[in-house]
């Protein structure tokens, strides 16, 4: 199976690439932190990012989702972000790694889990709000050149995905990864 990462800043349109490739017939992975925000967020906890077991418990959904994965029958999976971008939100946030982070980006690279070509999508100029977003524009910024320098620390290569509409992202992505991208939608 062929593993590859998607990551990039917040707002800057994974989410709406990997929904392409989803419905072109790629195998996907959504993004771990996503949910535990929103599933905070529904538990009326106000600043998720700054619990205790925050870090942890994006790590171990992470590592869940992707032995999950490893039993589909798919070749190629895209997994929106990885425990590396996960030890890029800990720098970002100012906190040391915990064990359970450095334990499981250990694994990943031990195990040879993901593509050494990691998808960079890049900013769009913007970063639109929402519940799970609160970041600014600024700091966006900011966090994207965090994820690049932590991906080249662990030896990935950033393949930038440059701004533009999300089909002709899809496909830049699609046609990196072998598959044809007449399929997408």
């Amino acid at each position: 199976m062929q593993r590859y990462i998607l990551t990039g800043a917040p707002g800057a349109g994974k989410t709406v690439i990997l929904r392409r490739l989803e419905l072109g017939g790629v195998a996907v992975v959504e993004e771990a932190v996503t949910d535990l925000i929103a599933l905070a967020g529904a538990e009326g906890v106000a600043r998720h990012w700054e619990a205790p077991s925050f870090i942890d418990d994006i790590v171990a959904l992470q590592r869940s989702r992707q032995r999950r994965a490893d039993a589909w029958p798919d070749e190629v999976v895209v997994f929106d972000r990885s425990p590396i971008c996960t030890l890029a939100l800990s720098r970002f946030l100012g906190r040391a790694p915990s064990p359970a982070l450095v334990a499981e980006v250990e694994r990943v690279r031990r195990e040879g889990i993901y593509q050494p070509r990691v998808f960079f999508v890049e900013n769009l100029g913007y970063v639109t709000p929402t519940e799970a977003r609160r970041i600014s524009f600024e700091d966006s910024l900011r966090f994207e050149q965090v994820h690049a320098e932590v991906y080249r620390e662990f030896g990935f290569t950033c393949v930038p995905i440059p701004p533009g509409d999300p089909a002709t992202r899809a496909r830049l992505v699609e046609r990196a990864i072998g598959r044809p991208s007449d399929r997408l939608v």
